[in-house]
Formats: C-alpha cells, sequence, structure tokens
C-alpha cells in the first residue's frame, strides 16, 4: 500500500476504536498535501467535504447531527480505497 495510504487507513481504524480523537484524524490527514498533489484535485475537493462533514459531525450528538458519523467513516474507507485505486493506475 502506498505508505501515505497506510498512514490514513491506520488513523480511520484508530479512529473508529476511539483511540484518536476526529480533530487529531483530521489534522494528521489534512497534512498529506504530498499524497493529494498525486490524485486528481476533485479527490482533495471530496477529502475536504468529507473532513469538513465529519468535524461538524463531532460537535453534535448523534441525533442532532443530519449525518451519521459512522456513515460519514464509511465513506472515507470508500475515499481510501479509490484513491488506492488511483495511484495502482499511475
Amino acid at each position: 500500500m502506498h505508505q501515505p495510504l497506510a498512514g490514513i487507513q491506520a488513523a480511520l481504524d484508530t479512529l473508529r476504536v476511539g483511540g484518536i480523537g476526529v480533530q487529531a484524524f483530521s489534522t494528521q490527514v489534512r497534512s498529506q498535501a504530498g499524497l493529494l498533489a498525486q490524485l486528481p484535485a476533485r479527490y482533495g475537493q471530496v477529502l475536504d467535504d468529507l473532513l469538513d462533514r465529519l468535524e461538524s459531525s463531532a460537535l453534535f450528538s448523534e441525533e442532532s447531527c443530519s449525518f451519521s458519523q459512522d456513515g460519514l467513516l464509511d465513506n472515507l474507507q470508500l475515499w481510501i480505497d479509490k484513491a488506492r485505486g488511483q495511484l495502482d493506475k499511475t
């Protein structure tokens, strides 16, 4: 697996089990500018949107938020999988 993606995957896995908070996860992922430079621009846009929604969801309880945190984490996993496929093509 590509090293930056491996780091994002590990951070996502840790976030899912409560080992890190949303803010720490988001900061770690946003620091991967080199990875994003290797991907088409739309990947960065989608990732920013997902991280923004994840950060917003962390401010509210599940009941008051218009989207579920679990759903966002699933979408982040999908983003990782698609990014991996894109990088494998190059």
